[in-house]
């Protein structure tokens, strides 16, 4: 089976370059053949696939930088999500896009499931948002997964955050009433994996929710980051209200991940196995 995969440097593309399951092969379209800040680009490369299905890992992802440049932002998940989900249409691939929990206004405290009202509070999640239905007016067959937090031992996160600001510091304030599911990036390359080979095989296409379990806190997640990794730190919690940044952000993260399960037999992983393997990874 060959899959293209759309990326190369991202948190996700840099592991589902890594995990290539065995009988897959997998051509990656890199920004050299597909540069997302050109949308026409995108389509031409889409259009001209021979392949069984297709993954798309490229996404604009500086939540707060987005609130100064929102076009930008719209033009790469948006726009050329768009264009490249007409150009899988046109050439017979089924798309597996990866999507974000920040298209929810996160004002409940109740689990979202795929179908629940959208309302991004920032113009990053407006951005996803935006690249979720020009998928669904291409005609491609096509499974958005929406995951969150994510985390590797490469790439700009919260876990390699914590460790960079643990060598200066022994205590921090993090944000404990944001509440949502930490995601391996190896995880979710799996996950996309089976997906994408399900599609290929037939599989509808459809909106679905992948994150860690179980659900924490930042500052619980932080706890944990330092004690895995025999740290000192001392973590107090403070209110969003108290760490203002340009991006508003969803207090309300968690994601309903039934369906996933029921579909494709994947379950959530526990993200606290998985951060145990980046550490390993990054103190190797």
């Amino acid at each position: 089976m060959r899959i293209a995969v759309f990326g190369g440097k991202g948190q996700v593309s840099t592991e589902l370059l890594r995990r290539v399951p065995d009988g897959i092969t997998v051509e990656r379209i890199g920004r050299e053949v597909a540069n997302f800040s050109v949308p026409q680009q995108v389509y031409q490369a889409a259009k001209a696939l021979e392949a069984d299905a297709a993954i798309n890992a490229v996404a604009y992802t500086a939540v707060d930088t987005a609130e100064s440049e929102p076009e930008l932002a719209k033009r790469i998940n948006g726009t050329s999500v768009g264009r490249l989900a007409e150009g899988c249409a046109e050439a017979g691939v089924p798309l597996v896009h990866l999507s974000t929990d920040y298209v929810f206004p996160g004002d409940t405290d109740e689990a979202r499931a795929p179908d629940a009202a959208t309302g991004p509070l920032n113009a990053y999640g407006a951005s996803k948002l935006a690249g979720e239905k020009a998928i669904a007016a291409s005609g491609c067959r096509a499974v958005i997964l929406r995951t969150s937090w994510v985390f590797s031992a490469h790439g700009s996160n919260f876990v390699r955050t914590m460790l960079r600001l643990a060598e200066t510091r022994d205590k921090l304030t993090i944000v404990n009433d944001q509440i949502g599911g930490p995601t391996p990036a190896a995880d979710i390359a799996d996950a996309c994996f089976t997906i994408a080979a399900a599609l290929a095989n037939g599989a509808p296409g459809g909106t679905h929710h992948f994150a860690g379990t179980p659900d924490v806190s930042w500052a619980g997640f932080a706890y944990e980051i330092f004690a895995q990794a025999g740290l000192k730190v001392d973590v107090a919690g403070i209110p969003t209200q108290d760490y203002p940044t340009p991006a508003q952000r969803p207090l309300n993260s968690r994601l309903d991940c039934a369906t996933l399960a029921e579909a494709y037999g994947i379950s959530r992983p526990d993200w606290r196995r998985g951060l145990s393997d980046v550490l390993k990874e990054l103190t190797a």
